[in-house]
């Protein structure tokens, strides 16, 4: 007897929609799932060669996918973006973020994510008014759209080039915080459209609400997270329980109408510097390993399906009205940078006028732009041409502003040594290198394939060049290296230096833990006055 046919469906939640797929489609959609994880595999090899950022890679491998080889279930869903990436991209950066840096650099934070979204949003829609011709409401939610900053770009070029960790940090920090201003400025102008009026006292009742209620909410939750991981302290059950707080609070804050993002943010920052310092070292490597995997395997589809969303060929008849959106955007970041941190010093710190320019420069669009553009009310003006105009900008800042932001960076020599450090650089750099190949050599002697006589002459070759550098280092040291270190670095070496020790011996802590040579009960009071001393430092 002949087999039946084959009439299996399986039903899937893909990519925000409910897809009824029969068994030989869900088969090729797997399949094309699988060959765009052989591509990002394939570009992250490329993009390490040519030395140029992964997700820039990533955008351009999707520019040469032609869409309509891949499923229909396949593609840059607003609703995915919004309700499913955006909470794993948030929560995964906040429990990375040392709260004594983010403490230390909150000023320049709040000015740039609070008055300066809003002061360069209002610029941007101006221009795009005046050059493009939009209605003044969508001009506005396109000025907010395109204040939005992709950091993943910028850190990527900060891996290439040294930049001081304070900088690293107001960039980290701004868009965080940038993020949750720009969803609910955007909610304001979707609410003017549908309500067709709107007061300020509205508008300020709204973003209050938003954000005290966003942030009780984060607080709340992030509370409630700690006492469970209390009771938990197993890595596995961790980690659903961190994924359930991330996802659930974004989804109980659209249904409070309070801000998603931040109660995100706020729940991230309490579980990564009180949970996670409360835990054992085994639970907190495993949950920020599975974290960082998480936000990398977003990232890797997101830019992915950025490239793959825009044909080419639409791409190159909006290039010229993308480039008029960059200069107006670039014109409102321009206006906010400059003018807000020039009162930065009157209260705090004052950021160096080249910080400045590479917080202008980095101003790059990602997929949460495209996301938002593919979000607004059907009935709004002009919407089609906003989300090819939004698309095309993205791509156009991508790869211009993306691929060149490491030469700008390294042009500007943000973190340039002083010769008394280059010096003891060179010194260290001597010492290690001296120390491996003895280590090298003992190892070579054990296993029988060198002759002692020669392991003593090449171990006291190498001895006398340790000891030399241990000289000179001892040396400058005697001469108050702190003193000239002072005269042109404020110290910030000596505080970065015992900032990096510390981390190590919380690293070799750990991996003693996970390789049982000392329990959990016995390193625990020894994590925890680590954590107390890396949190008193200044931000290296």
């Amino acid at each position: 007897m002949p087999n039946p046919p084959l009439i299996i469906v399986r039903h899937i939640f893909l990519f925000g929609q409910a897809v009824s797929l029969p068994a030989n489609a869900f088969t090729g959609l797997v399949n094309t799932l699988i060959l765009l994880l052989l591509v990002a595999t394939v570009v992250a090899l490329v993009t390490r060669w040519l030395r140029i950022p992964y997700v820039i890679g990533l955008v351009l491998a999707g520019l040469l996918i032609p869409k309509q080889i891949l499923s229909d279930a396949i593609g840059l869903n607003p609703e995915v973006i919004l309700n499913l990436f955006l909470p794993i991209l948030i929560f995964e950066a906040a429990i990375n973020t040392d709260i004594s840096r983010l403490r230390s650099t909150i000023k320049p934070i709040a000015l740039l994510a609070g008055p300066g979204v809003l002061l360069a949003a209002t610029i941007t829609a101006f221009f795009l008014k005046v050059s493009l011709d939009l209605a003044w409401l969508t001009a506005c939610a396109v000025g907010v759209i395109l204040t939005i900053t992709d950091t993943v770009s910028v850190i990527a070029a900060f891996r290439t080039v040294p930049v001081p960790g304070r900088l690293a940090t107001i960039v980290e920090g701004e868009s965080l915080f940038n993020d949750g201003i720009a969803l609910v400025l955007l909610n304001i102008v979707t609410t003017i459209h549908l309500q067709g009026s709107f007061s300020v006292g509205e508008g300020v009742e709204q973003v209050l609400i938003a954000f005290v209620g966003g942030g009780l909410l984060g607080l709340g939750l992030g509370y409630l997270c700690i006492g469970l991981f209390r009771q938990l302290d197993d890595p596995l059950s961790n980690i659903l329980l961190t994924v359930a707080v991330s996802l659930g609070t974004f989804q109980i804050g659209q249904a409070l109408g309070v801000s998603s993002a931040i109660a995100v943010l706020i729940a991230g920052l309490l579980i990564g510097n009180v949970a996670l310092r409360e835990c054992s070292g085994s639970v907190t490597i495993t949950l920020l390993n599975f974290w960082e995997y998480a936000g990398f395997g977003v990232n890797t589809f997101i830019f992915l399906f950025v490239g793959i969303e825009v044909a080419p060929l639409s791409l190159l008849q909006t290039i010229p009205a993308a480039l008029l959106a960059v200069l107006a955007y670039q014109i409102g970041r321009i206006c906010s940078i400059y003018p807000l941190l020039s009162v930065l010093k009157f209260f705090d710190r004052p950021l160096p006028l080249r910080w400045q320019h590479v917080l202008i420069f980095g101003n790059v669009k990602g997929s949460l732009s495209m996301a938002l553009a593919l979000g607004l009310p059907l009935t709004l003006q002009g919407r089609s041409q906003v989300i090819t105009l939004v698309f095309s900008t993205v791509l156009v800042s991508l790869i211009g502003q993306g691929l060149s932001l490491p030469w700008f960076v390294k042009k500007l020599q943000l973190a340039k040594p002083s010769p008394v450090r280059q010096h003891l650089e060179n010194l260290q750099l001597n010492l290690i290198a001296a120390k491996s190949a003895q280590e090298e050599l003992k190892e070579l002697l054990q296993s029988g394939s060198l002759p002692k006589f020669l392991y003593e002459e090449l171990f006291a070759s190498y001895q006398a060049r340790i000891a030399n550098a241990e000289e000179e280092l001892r040396g400058l040291y005697n001469q108050r290296l702190t003193q000239k270190l002072s005269q042109f670095e404020n110290q910030a070496y000596l505080e970065g230096l015992r900032h990096r020790l510390f981390l190590a011996e919380k690293s070799a802590i750990n991996e003693a833990i996970l390789k049982g040579l000392i329990s959990d009960e016995t390193a625990r009071p020894y994590l925890q006055e680590l954590n107390q001393k890396i949190l008193a430092l200044r931000d290296p």
